[in-house]
């Protein structure tokens, strides 16, 4: 799964795309499956050389439990799944790893009110009759701290995510957060650090109450109302100090290393240039998953409507919806609903 797809062609002398899915994360995995099972000729461009978006990037270990189907698989694994169940479903798709998508321009129309769509990149374009926007939440970089020590010491002790658990089997470490990100990086690491401490500036956590009660539960050390001070090591993370933001009073704490868990910044880039209307970071969208540009969809975290909530089951359901519409889109008079898919096997057979 890491590096360039193998199976990668240049798509660029004069194919035309049914529909092309801007995302290689678990929702664009799962459009390009529904992207073959109504019969759509496909292109999926992913900017990382991998694909499984942020499960893949920063928590392949992390354990996850709120997907229909699985009481709990690892992040990795979902992937793995998503991958396979997509190329089984979609074998035809057109992959383009480690390329970005730079420019949506709309050309001519190959009936009134459906323009064509050239999507540009940063290795050429690609003539598509639909888009599918499902880049997660942009371009996305941690949000760092610049209390003494972090910048001098990261990469040596100092992370941002948790990509190999086993990496800290035996250490001592500092989590700093109160998030689902750092409730999630202790969860993982109670397990094979010597101490897990987590401390968070506030009173209460800003994570799912379900992963707070299992933080209670595994002997991490919660500090609430504490703050970092300073981070402390030469070459490598040495110990902190934290202090109790009530009453100032500082602690000292021996450490292996410290996994700030503050979150992400989300960054649109060259999105907020194409001419989708968008509220916030995010795109709108109908219930449809449509857009306000005819042929261009959008589903995942990346896309917003009244009551949105960001999660993986929710973006599957966004993929499938986005995806029928457009087939009715490409096609007036066909269905959105496409049937079953044990219907579709069955006729297969």
């Amino acid at each position: 799964m890491n590096g360039t797809d193998n199976r990668q062609e240049d798509p660029s002398a004069g194919q035309l795309f049914d529909t092309a899915i801007i995302g290689g994360g678990p929702t664009g995995l799962f459009a390009m499956f529904y992207a073959g099972m109504r019969q759509m000729r496909t292109l999926l461009v992913e900017s990382q050389p991998f694909l499984g978006g942020q499960l893949t990037a920063l928590y392949p270990e992390k354990e996850i439990y709120d997907v229909a189907g699985f009481p709990r698989v690892q992040a990795a694994e979902l992937v793995e799944n998503l991958v396979e169940q997509a190329r089984a479903g979609n074998p035809d798709a057109v992959l383009r790893l480690a390329e970005r998508v730079t420019g949506l321009a709309a050309g001519e129309e190959e009936a009134p009110g459906r323009p064509l769509w050239t999507l540009h990149t940063d290795q050429g374009q690609y003539l598509t009759r639909s888009v599918l926007i499902c880049a997660g939440i942009g371009a996305f970089s941690p949000k760092r701290m610049d209390q003494p020590g972090v910048r001098e010491l990261e990469g040596r002790g100092i992370e941002y995510t948790v990509r190999n658990k086993e990496a800290y089997r035996g250490k001592r470490v500092l989590v700093v957060g109160g998030g689902d990100s750092a409730v999630d990086f202790a969860l993982m690491l109670a397990p094979v650090a010597a101490r897990v401490t987590l401390i968070h500036r506030r009173g209460e956590f800003r994570a799912q109450e379900e992963s707070v009660q299992r933080l209670r539960q595994s002997g991490t050390e919660i500090r609430l109302f504490h703050e970092l001070r300073r981070v402390e090591g030469e070459n490598r993370v040495t110990g902190a100090v934290i202090y109790d933001n009530r009453t100032q009073e500082e602690s000292r704490l021996d450490l292996d290393a410290v996994v700030i868990g503050t979150g992400f910044a989300a960054n649109l880039g060259p999105i907020r240039d194409w001419g989708v209307e968008l509220e916030g970071n995010q795109i709108r969208v109908n219930s449809r998953g449509e857009t306000n540009l005819p042929g261009i969809y959008a589903a995942g975290d990346i896309c917003t409507y009244p009551g949105k909530l960001r999660l993986i089951a929710t973006g599957f359901g966004e993929a499938a919806t986005a995806v029928n519409n457009a087939k009715a889109y490409l096609e007036p008079g066909t269905a959105a609903f496409p049937g079953h898919s044990s219907e579709k096997v069955v006729k297969a057979r």
